[in-house]
Formats: C-alpha cells, structure tokens, sequence
C-alpha cells in the first residue's frame, strides 16, 4: 500500500479515498486512513454483501462505529445492484441501504452510492428517505436524463475509467452536462482501468487518463479542472490534513 500511494503522489494524485464493502474491509480501510495522510475512508456493506444476508445488526452496528472515526469520511459503498444480486436479496439490500442513509446522516459523513441496474429504485430510497448533505453516485453508469435526475438532488457524479471507453459515449454525455463543481474522478480499482491501459490491473497512478478525458469531455481548461476536482474533494470528505 506504501508503494501505491507513493506511485499515485508522483503522478499528482495525493488524495485518496479507501472504500470498505464489507465489515473486514471497512476495519482495514479506517485503519489505513488512520496511518497515512493521503488516505481518507469510507466504510459500508456493499449491496451484495446485504443481500446475501451479510447485514447483520451487528455488523450494521460496527459500520455504526467506524464511522464515527476521525479519518472515516463517508459511508460507502452502499445501495442497491440488480445485477449481482437476484430478486430474492432485494428487500435485504434495500433494508441496508437505508440503514446506511441513516448512519451517514448521524454522523454528518458522505453517502457514497453504489447502484447498478437500479436508477429508479435508488432514487426513489434517496427520495423517502432525503439525500445527506454530501451524496456521491459511485462509479456512475447512467446516462444524460438519470444524471439530471442526480444533479438536480444535488448529488456528485463519479466517473471511473469507464468514461475513457469506446463505447460508452453515454457516460461522456452525462459528464458533459454536469457543472465541474458536481463531479469527481476515480478508480474502482482493481476494475475499470482506463485506456489505454484497460485489462491491466488498475491503481491510483492510472487517475490521470480519466482526468484528462473528463477535461476534454466537459470544454474544462485541464488544470481548472483539477482545482476544481480538489475544492469538491475536499468540500465532500474535508481535509485531508489538517
């Protein structure tokens, strides 16, 4: 982990988010924040984990306490995937996913969202329930009339390498709606690695292609851009150091 941060540093990337998706990966993700100052955390059961059973009120309850840690900036990844999980998890993830909403709010932390196959029924959780001051749409993957749908709610749209791809046109049209000071770039790592290194493990030293490409996508002059990327960084999680 020493290496990787210090790779991403020397290519101008020295904030970091590490995203738990699982009790155990929650744990480790708050303690690597703890001990390095480039890395803030997020803690969460993933989706998938809550609808194979996996949000147990005691886990619930140990996401509950990490959050409240200093360094823990945000709760995530949570919400909903109707691709990985079957009908029959629906409820459990739906369950989990407000739960977290809840513990976002309580801590006053970001709400960082996973949602595959699901716009409208995240919405319409984010709708019951009210969106935390800072909401993040993970990895987002809807096109132009759902990031409107977000932008409007007030939400920050997170691209993943995924805008770099041939044949994803419809995320850059979504991207190239979205005010600058309404997104922010990240890895998904080790998935979803950018071209032209795609099919490679991805890292946080690879951030700069989807940066770059983010740039072009929006008519965003490239250094504007990353000021812009650091002030929203920074708006949604808080300072990295202090």
């Amino acid at each position: 982990m020493d290496a990787e941060v210090a790779a991403a540093a020397a290519v101008g990337i020295t904030r970091l988010v590490q995203v738990g998706v699982d009790v155990v990966s929650s744990r480790w993700s708050a303690e690597l924040a703890a001990r390095h100052p480039s890395v803030l955390a997020a803690v969460a059961l993933h989706p998938n984990e809550a609808g194979a059973g996996g949000a147990t009120p005691e886990a619930l309850a140990e996401v509950d306490r990490l959050a409240a840690e200093p360094r823990v900036r945000a709760v995530g990844e949570t919400g909903l995937d109707r691709f990985r999980t079957g009908p029959e998890g629906w409820d459990a993830q739906e369950e989990s996913f407000r739960a977290h909403i809840a513990i976002a709010k309580r801590h006053g932390i970001a709400l960082v969202i996973h949602d595959r196959d699901a716009h409208g029924e995240i919405l319409r959780v984010l709708d019951d329930e009210g969106l935390p001051e800072h909401t993040v749409f993970h990895c987002f993957s809807g096109d132009a009339a759902f990031a409107r749908q977000c932008l409007d709610r007030g939400a920050v749209l997170s691209f993943a390498g995924t805008l770099t791809f041939g044949n994803a046109g419809y995320l850059r049209e979504a991207a190239a709606i979205a005010p600058v000071d309404q997104l922010l770039v990240e890895t998904d790592s080790p998935f979803l690695t950018p071209v032209p290194h795609r099919g490679r493990p991805n890292a946080s030293r690879l951030v700069p292609h989807t940066v770059r490409a983010l740039a072009e996508v929006t008519g965003t002059e490239l250094e504007s851009l990353c000021n812009s990327l650091t002030a929203t960084a920074e708006r949604v999680f808080g300072p990295w150091q202090d």
